[in-house]
């Protein structure tokens, strides 16, 4: 079944034994991410590292929801919710990666089916996608709360993970961006280094989508819009990181996987769209006229920390959440991590 925000998912996880609420005062500096990595880690005491393997039972711990915050009254972290098997087949609504190993296979023929024969045959398929695609909605509860002036991202509670750490890093965004030629969407996953009270790094790398939309504004000199959301259904973190052939909009993999449509609503300052139910969204713009910025040092899913390289800026022009809104954060370090149960069911889904 579809999750439709982040507390029905939070819900579920409850039901399902697989979570921890900590009402004890935690602090988002450098204290939830060492609790956390504890936790992810506390199997490996019993067996030695090298016993650690793609689905093996017991990995990881529970997901942990942090409801005291220090300097941050009210608010919560929800951290390691992708991290075991069972919870990456919970997020996906199945009992076993096999059922969306299939749904996978049948979406991407619809990519480019080959003659008539071959169209003709995915007359059904291509009508059953159809029922799946994204519509718009006029708004939705990330819009309770509207902030076009009066904000600063350290009014959130986001991490520092590690002693070395350049500051605060936005750990599971969830980037949309638009390709300026062709007008096609992608949802990406890129770190974001907090400079100060409206302005981000934007980790992507060179060979990422986003990096390419970004090249191609570039070009032309305009700004980029950009939108980052956080929260809503867990399946949009997974689409977003996994390896889509170019093109496929990853909200269409979304709808597809969770058998509904996502409902997306218009960003306030730019046309973007992002998903109606996501706790928080960031509107901005990355200038292609503005020098590239250092960014990091990051302890990174190596266990190594990932030296300051040049990366653009992303300038927040609005932040809309809702008014119960939860912070999804997460951490990477050495492994084994959420990272490595997202990818490990990446790689048995679609190799």
């Amino acid at each position: 079944m579809p999750f439709d925000d982040l507390r029905q998912w939070i819900a579920a996880l409850d039901r399902a034994g697989q979570l921890k609420r900590i009402q004890t005062e935690a602090d988002p500096i450098l204290e939830i991410a060492e609790i956390t990595d504890r936790v992810s880690k506390m199997h490996m005491r019993e067996q030695p590292y090298s016993a650690i393997r793609p689905g093996a039972a017991g990995l990881g711990g529970p997901a942990l929801l942090f409801q005291n915050l220090k300097g941050h009254p009210g608010s919560q972290i929800l951290i390691n919710q992708f991290g075991s098997d069972a919870r990456m087949k919970l997020a996906l609504g199945v009992n076993s990666f096999d059922e969306v190993a299939a749904r996978i296979r049948m979406f991407m023929d619809v990519k480019s089916p080959q003659g008539f024969l071959d169209k003709l045959k995915m007359l059904p398929l291509l009508t059953e996608a159809g029922k799946f695609f994204p519509r718009t909605l006029p708004t939705g509860p990330c819009k309770e709360i509207i902030k076009r002036d009066n904000f600063s991202l350290f009014d959130f509670p986001i991490l520092q993970c590690w002693p070395k750490d350049a500051g605060r890093f936005i750990t599971l965004p969830l980037v949309t961006t638009r390709d300026p030629r062709s007008g096609k969407r992608n949802l990406g996953m890129y770190r974001m280094q907090v400079y100060d009270e409206r302005s981000t790094g934007m980790h992507w790398q060179l060979q990422k989508v986003g990096a390419r939309h970004g090249r191609r504004y570039y070009e032309t000199g305009a700004r980029m819009p950009v939108a980052v959301f956080l929260g809503g259904d867990p399946v949009f973190a997974f689409c977003a990181t996994a390896p889509l052939p170019d093109g496929l909009d990853e909200f269409l993999l979304a709808g597809y996987l969770r058998k509904q449509s996502v409902e997306l609503v218009k960003c306030e300052t730019n046309d973007l769209e992002v998903p109606a139910n996501a706790d928080f969204v960031l509107e901005g713009y990355v200038d292609p006229k503005e020098p590239l910025r250092e960014e990091g040092p990051f302890g990174d899913h190596t266990g190594y920390y990932t030296l300051p390289e040049p990366y653009p800026v992303f300038h927040i022009t609005a932040i809309t959440h809702r008014k119960d809104a939860v912070y999804p954060a997460t951490i990477v370090g050495m492994p084994p991590m959420e990272d490595f149960h997202i990818g490990s069911a990446s790689l048995r889904l679609f190799l």
